[in-house]
């Protein structure tokens, strides 16, 4: 067992030693472990809608029509050109009303008669228009991925693929995207992790999450201290256990790379 693990698991130990120990750590705990349940929930449906924008992204990078090749580069190297925070504010505050207007002008003709109520940006949660914000930022990351996983499967398998009378989209099916996801999967659980962690900036938006609760708690109690230990706990806990498990799959990728040389 690596020095570092063995350093984490005592800190680890000795967190939750001193927090069960303490009446007041437990009520902290308490306050802040139900916004675990929305942490979670934001950050698996952004990372999910995510990985296919940013799947859909790739192959349209790696695509030999260059309009197509050119719209998806322009996006991605907009994107990441941008900070997690500055398009969490602009999904939010200007992108909500926007796509509300655009909803409105294409049902124009069923509001009008009166089938259909005028959609308003409230009708939009703070929550949504988070994972909206996090899944169009971790998409352009996500799609460079994909795109050096497609690049990386070798040039004679897909010659041979062309060769075996296949077309593009059959040999990218059946052929590159397998082998291309196999070779990303630890990078793309990296990036869950990394949308763990950032899940947190949706706190500025009000969404009740741990950061968000632990916020609130510290702010009535003036426990910033405790509180903020807390905080760290809980995604200290998610990241490291995710860590190992992206470790892990590394591991065994490589060996199974081994057993088919």
């Amino acid at each position: 067992m690596p020095w570092w693990l063995v350093a984490l698991a005592g800190l680890g130990i000795f967190a939750i030693v001193s927090f069960l120990a303490s009446p007041g750590y437990r009520i902290i705990l308490g306050a802040v472990a139900s916004g675990l349940g929305v942490t979670v929930t934001v950050s698996l449906i952004a990372y999910g809608f995510s990985v296919l924008l940013g799947l859909a992204l790739g192959l349209l990078r790696s695509s030999p029509f260059r309009p197509a090749r050119e719209a998806a580069t322009f996006y991605i190297e907009l994107v990441r050109g941008l900070p997690m925070l500055v398009i969490l504010y602009y999904i939010a505050f200007v992108g909500a009303p926007a796509l509300a207007a655009a909803l409105n002008w294409l049902l124009a003709p069923l509001i009008r008669a009166g089938l259909l109520e005028a959609i308003k940006s409230r009708s939009f949660d703070f929550a949504t228009r988070a994972v909206l914000a996090l899944t169009l930022g971790y998409g352009a990351f996500i799609a460079e991925i994909f795109r050096a996983g497609i690049e990386s499967v070798d040039k004679g398998q897909v010659e041979a693929a062309y060769a075996l009378g296949m077309t593009r989209s059959q040999a990218m099916l059946r052929v590159i995207l397998p082998q291309a996801i196999r070779n990303v999967l630890p990078a793309l659980a990296n990036e869950f992790v990394a949308i763990i962690k950032d899940s947190a900036l949706v706190s500025v938006l009000g969404v009740q999450d741990i950061t968000q609760l632990g916020k609130v708690y510290a702010a009535s109690t003036f426990l910033f201290f405790e509180t903020y230990n807390a905080v760290a706990f809980f995604y200290l806990i998610l990241t490291v256990s995710l860590s190992l498990l992206v470790r892990t799959l590394e591991r065994n990728l490589k060996i199974g790379r081994r057993s088919h040389a």
